[in-house]
């Protein structure tokens, strides 16, 4: 279940198993985003963690690379038993037991990925000379418990969180609070008691077991918009109108967006202004395929950065909004991404996200991008220059991160974007191939992602194909 500390549990041994010396790898499934949302790069990275943590490893893997110069571009079964079952199979005996850790499997994005995932690293049991155990966390959905089904009794043992019980939990949130609204208490110099035992029993119970319901509501109360009494009243008063086994939390995101985003304001122009805007910069980041820093966001989207980061800077109670500019903007938990594309859950429709609405206009502003491209934008000095003379600096300056998304995954976002469009977005596909598609094969290659554009003209052949036939 969502928000139940199961990334948390995760984080923390890989960190106290990367402290031991023990930790063989890890990969954290996020979902929408791109290159960890789905099995293309998961045995890659995972046999690039093992060559360093298992040095006795790397001539194996290197020479699996060396004698298979397509492994990356083959399929996960190949790159399983070449980069890691092979060279684990053939490595000195070792005395000390690794561990990898996977967490939020079902956020892979293809239920048949995740069964081989886990058929495939089932073999690990087997192995002689190096003993490996995997740590990994997932929602129950039903493929991971089909996958697991077809596993014999001794290769696993599994643990649910929400079966444990109640009284636990609400024992480990109830401390939680009491100790993080007494650090808050001692710094803002407020009165004793606060809070008191029973506004903190509401709280527990409010939490119903969800440590991200009491994460979230901390941030809220110290993110120093107001008062942290007022804050903390707010949040008690906070309407429950949700049926979900998530009504509590989603009462928290409600409130926490009706007072961060609208503020006080009376004004009903202006208040839709704000949620507009709302809609328009945390949708957008709530539906892309890559995580981004705020400016290169600003630059994306064609927003005045004073709006972009008034909107951010009030969000930092479900954001993590960083004061380096470079570094990029997330959420903190993906149940805040799936609260506002649920209209069950946000009953405040000023807030909702409309996902195909925010992939066609993320379409449309990756089109403006990528049409700006042109031939020989790096300024070469020549035909077959090699990629490694380039300097990073120069790619970076003339196609920057926000043209290098928009070449990445605009195809993308057409696809999911609003079948109502199709027929007028047909046009201006048409029109860029016909303009720019040498341009943005030379961008590709440049930022070394000639190999999407390969999945892309796939792509592009159906959908235009049927097209044609349609309109």
């Amino acid at each position: 279940m969502a928000g139940t500390g199961k990334s948390t549990i995760s984080r923390t041994i890989a960190q106290d198993l990367a402290e031991k010396k023990r930790l063989a790898a890890s990969f954290f499934f996020t979902q929408g985003k791109k290159d960890v949302s789905h099995v293309g790069m998961f045995f890659t990275t995972i046999a690039a963690q093992l060559a360093i943590s298992l040095p006795v490893l790397r001539t194996s893997i290197s020479n699996a690379i060396d004698n298979n110069a397509h492994i990356f571009q083959q399929g996960p079964l190949e790159q399983w038993k070449q980069l890691i079952l092979n060279p684990l199979k053939n490595a000195p005996t070792q005395s000390i037991q690794l561990v990898v850790v996977i967490d939020a499997l079902d956020e892979c994005d293809s239920m048949e990925d995740i069964q081989l995932i886990l058929q495939l690293l089932a073999e690990a049991k087997d192995l002689s000379t190096v003993r490996i155990k995997i740590f990994l966390t997932s929602r129950p959905e039903i493929p991971i418990f089909d996958g697991f089904r077809q596993l014999s009794g001794e290769a696993y043992q599994d643990f649910i969180l929400h079966n444990i019980p109640l009284d636990a939990v609400n024992a480990d949130i109830s401390t939680f609070f009491v100790q993080k609204l007494s650090t808050l208490k001692a710094k803002h110099g407020l009165g004793i008691p606060w809070p008191d035992e029973g506004i903190i029993e509401q709280l527990v119970e409010r939490a119903a077991g969800l440590f991200i319901y009491a994460a979230t509501t901390l941030r809220f109360i110290q993110d120093g918009i107001g008062d942290p009494e007022e804050q903390l009243s707010l949040v008690l008063s906070a309407s429950n109108s949700s049926r979900s086994a998530t009504k509590h939390l989603d009462g928290i995101y409600t409130t926490l967006l009706q007072h961060s985003v609208l503020g006080k304001r009376g004004d009903e122009q202006e208040c839709e202004q704000l949620a507009g805007r709302f809609r328009q910069v945390v949708g957008s980041l709530v539906v892309m395929f890559n995580i981004m820093p705020a400016r290169n966001l600003v630059r994306l989207l064609q927003i005045p950065p004073k709006l972009v980061s008034r909107t951010l800077g009030s969000l930092r109670s479900v954001l993590n909004v960083p004061e380096n500019e470079s570094q990029p903007v997330r959420l903190f938990h993906l149940s805040f991404r799936d609260f506002l594309l649920d209209s069950e859950r946000c009953s405040d429709s000023r807030f909702q996200i409309d996902e195909e609405e925010r992939h066609t206009s993320l379409f449309r502003k990756c089109m403006l991008h990528i049409s700006q491209l042109q031939e020989n934008i790096c300024d070469l000095w020549g035909p077959g220059v090699l990629i490694t003379e380039i300097s990073s600096d120069t790619i970076q300056r003339s196609i920057p991160p926000h043209v290098q998304y928009a070449c990445r995954y605009w195809l993308d976002h057409w696809r999911l974007g609003n079948p109502l469009a199709v027929r007028e977005d047909i046009k201006t596909i048409r029109q860029f191939l016909e303009e720019h598609f040498l341009h943005w094969l030379e961008g590709l290659s440049l930022i070394g992602e000639v190999s999407n554009g390969v999945h892309v003209l796939i792509a592009l052949e159906e959908i235009l194909s049927v097209s044609c036939n349609t309109y």
